[in-house]
C-alpha cells in the first residue's frame, strides 16, 4: 500500500501536474526556453527525488529531454543570464540519475558562462541586476555539486562577493537597479535565493564564505521586519501600501529555511516566520494549482507608481518556482 502523501507533498505534486499538463513551453520570444520555467523544473525535479516518487520523476525527465537534442529551439546561442541558467535542469537531472549525456550539457552551460572571463574575473554575463545573483550562482553552484570541482563554487563565490560589495545597502536589502531606487520585493527574492542556493553547497572553507555569509544574514535579518499579518511580503518590501506578493514570499521562505536547516539562522526566530508564509502560499492555490498573486515580469523604473500598479498573474512560474523550492526544502525534514 502506498504512504499517503503529506498536506506539503499533496501540494507540491499538485503545482507539479500543473506544470505538466502545459502543452507548450514557457518561451522567452525567439530565444528559448525562459529561465522561469526552468526555474521550476528545477523545483519539480527536486520535489520527485525527495519523496522518491519515480515516476513523476520520470515525467519530468521526459518533458525535458528534448533539451539534448542538438537541433532544439529552446536553447538560445545567444551569451545572456536569463539563457545560461537553464543548465541548472539537466544538471539537476544529471544529480537525479546520474545520466551522463546531462551532465555534458549542463556543463557546457556552466562553461561557456566562464568561457571569457573579463578583466575582474567574472563573467561577461555580468550586468549588475541583482536577478543575477540567482542566475549566475545557481548554475555554478549546480556544476559544482555535479562535479565537485571548485572551479565552479569559486565562479559562484566571487560573483556573488562581487555582487554584494557593489548592491546592497546598508539596510541588508537591494535595489531594483541603480535607476531604481526601490526594494522590489521578486527581485530581492532572487538575490535571497541566490545566496541561500550557493552558500548551501560553497565549502565552508572558501575564503569568500564568510562574507557570503554575513551579507545573506544582514539580508534575511533586515526581512524579518517586513512580513505582513497574512504571512505575505509585499510587492515593495518596505511600502506599507503596497500589495502582498506569492513569488517573493516563497524566495524569501526558501531561503530563510536554507538557513534553519543550515544552521546559520536562529530556527526559534525564523522558523515561525517561515511556516506563516508557507501556510499563506498553500492558500493562495487555486483548485487546479495555480499560485495567485504573483507579479509579471517587471523592468527597472524610477516611478513608485510604476511598481505599485503592475498586474499580477496567476501560475506564473516565477511564483510556481519558489513555491517548489520550498516545498523540497520542508521536505527534506518531514
Amino acid at each position: 500500500m502506498a504512504t499517503p502523501q503529506s498536506a506539503d507533498e499533496l501540494a507540491a505534486t499538485g503545482v507539479i501536474e500543473n506544470l505538466l499538463s502545459r502543452d507548450t513551453y514557457m518561451r522567452y520570444g525567439e530565444q528559448g526556453l525562459h529561465y522561469a520555467e526552468a526555474c521550476a523544473a528545477l523545483g519539480a525535479l527536486r520535489v520527485a527525488e525527495i519523496t522518491e516518487n519515480e515516476v513523476l520523476l520520470n515525467r519530468l525527465i521526459a518533458r525535458y529531454e528534448v533539451l539534448l537534442d542538438p537541433e532544439t529551439d529552446l536553447i538560445s546561442k545567444q551569451a545572456h543570464v536569463d539563457f545560461s541558467v537553464i543548465g541548472i535542469i539537466p544538471l539537476q537531472i544529471y544529480l537525479s540519475t546520474s545520466r551522463e549525456d546531462f551532465l555534458e550539457l549542463g556543463l557546457r552551460f556552466a562553461d561557456k558562462q566562464w568561457a571569457h572571463p573579463r578583466e575582474d574575473g567574472l563573467t561577461t554575463e555580468t550586468r549588475w541586476w541583482i536577478d543575477d545573483i540567482y542566475m549566475v550562482g545557481a548554475l555554478q553552484i549546480q556544476a559544482f555539486r555535479a562535479t565537485a570541482d571548485p572551479v565552479y563554487a569559486d565562479h559562484a563565490a566571487r560573483f556573488l562577493k562581487a555582487y554584494l560589495d557593489k548592491l546592497q545597502q546598508p539596510n541588508g536589502l537591494f535595489y531594483h537597479g541603480p535607476e531604481a531606487p526601490f526594494f522590489w520585493g521578486r527581485g530581492n527574492g532572487w538575490v535571497a535565493a541566490g545566496l541561500a542556493e550557493t552558500l548551501s553547497s560553497i565549502p565552508l572553507s572558501h575564503p569568500l564564505f564568510a562574507e557570503i555569509q554575513r551579507g545573506y544574514i544582514e539580508m534575511m535579518s533586515a526581512l524579518l521586519n517586513y512580513q505582513t499579518e497574512t504571512g505575505l511580503w509585499r510587492q515593495l518590501v518596505d511600502n506599507e501600501g503596497a500589495w502582498e506578493e506569492a513569488s517573493c514570499t516563497a524566495m524569501f521562505a526558501y531561503a530563510m529555511e536554507v538557513g534553519i536547516q543550515q544552521a546559520w539562522l536562529d530556527k526559534v526566530t525564523y522558523q515561525p516566520v517561515v511556516d506563516k508564509a508557507w501556510s499563506a502560499l498553500k492558500g493562495q492555490l487555486d483548485p487546479n494549482f495555480n499560485l495567485q498573486k504573483i507579479c509579471v515580469g517587471t523592468g527597472q523604473s524610477e516611478s513608485v507608481d510604476y511598481y505599485l500598479n503592475r498586474p499580477t498573474h496567476s501560475g506564473d512560474f516565477h511564483g510556481q518556482a519558489p513555491f517548489l523550492w520550498l516545498a523540497a526544502k520542508k521536505m527534506m525534514i518531514e
